[in-house]
C-alpha cells in the first residue's frame, strides 16, 4: 500500500485509478491504514473494498485455494474505462509488486489503444510500435514498399512505425480529455 501511493502520482499522470480490494474488515482497514500513517507519515491515497465473505475476490480468481481459502493472492488488475479486465498480474504471497511493471502495462495498453498498434517484447515508453500486419495483397505489397523505403521492418508481417506524437505520455490523457468535452 505505501509504494503503490508513493507511486499514484505516476498513476495519475497516466489517467488510471487505484483501488485496493482486501478480504479484511473494514475496521481493519481503518486500523492499519492509521498505523501506516502514524509510523511512516505517509497517508493511503486511493480507497480500499472490504470483501470479507470474499465474494469480489473469488468472482476474479483472486484466492488460490492451494495457497489458502481466505488468503488473497497478490494480484494486481488492470480495468479499462469500459470495465474489460485487460492485464492481469499475480504475484505470491512472499513476493511483492513491481510497480514500474504495472505502470509500463498501463502505458502500452494505452499505446496500442491509440495507436492501433503493438507493442514488441520488451517496449518501453517512446519506443516504435509494430504495425498492424496488411489484410489484402495490395496492403502487402505497399508494405514491402514502406519497409523498403523506411528500413523499418523485417518483412511485410512485421514492421515499425514511431507512434503518432499525440498518443505519447500525458499530453494525450489532456488532449482526450478537453476532446470529450467539445463534443
Amino acid at each position: 500500500m505505501i509504494a503503490f501511493t508513493r507511486a499514484n502520482k505516476y498513476f495519475n499522470d497516466i489517467n488510471t485509478e487505484l483501488l485496493g480490494l482486501s478480504v479484511d474488515s473494514n475496521s481493519s482497514h481503518l486500523a492499519w491504514v492509521y498505523d501506516i500513517y502514524c509510523r511512516t507519515g505517509i497517508k493511503i491515497s486511493f480507497p480500499i473494498i472490504a470483501d470479507r465473505n470474499g465474494i469480489i475476490s473469488r468472482r476474479y480468481g483472486m484466492i488460490s485455494n492451494e495457497v489458502s481459502t481466505t488468503e488473497t493472492v497478490r494480484n494486481v488488475y488492470i480495468i479499462d474505462d469500459k470495465q474489460y479486465i485487460r492485464a492481469i498480474f499475480i504475484y505470491p504471497m512472499n513476493i511483492g509488486r513491481f510497480i514500474p511493471e504495472i505502470i509500463r502495462t498501463v502505458k502500452a495498453l494505452q499505446m496500442a489503444d491509440c495507436t492501433g498498434g503493438a507493442t514488441a517484447a520488451n517496449w518501453i515508453p517512446n519506443q516504435p510500435i509494430i504495425i498492424p500486419s496488411p489484410k489484402t495483397y495490395s496492403e502487402l505489397e505497399k508494405r514491402v514498399e514502406y519497409i523498403n523505403k523506411n528500413r523499418n521492418g523485417i518483412n511485410w508481417y512485421l514492421s515499425f512505425k514511431e507512434p503518432n506524437k499525440k498518443c505519447i505520455g500525458k499530453a494525450q490523457n489532456k488532449e482526450d480529455e478537453e476532446n470529450k468535452k467539445e463534443m
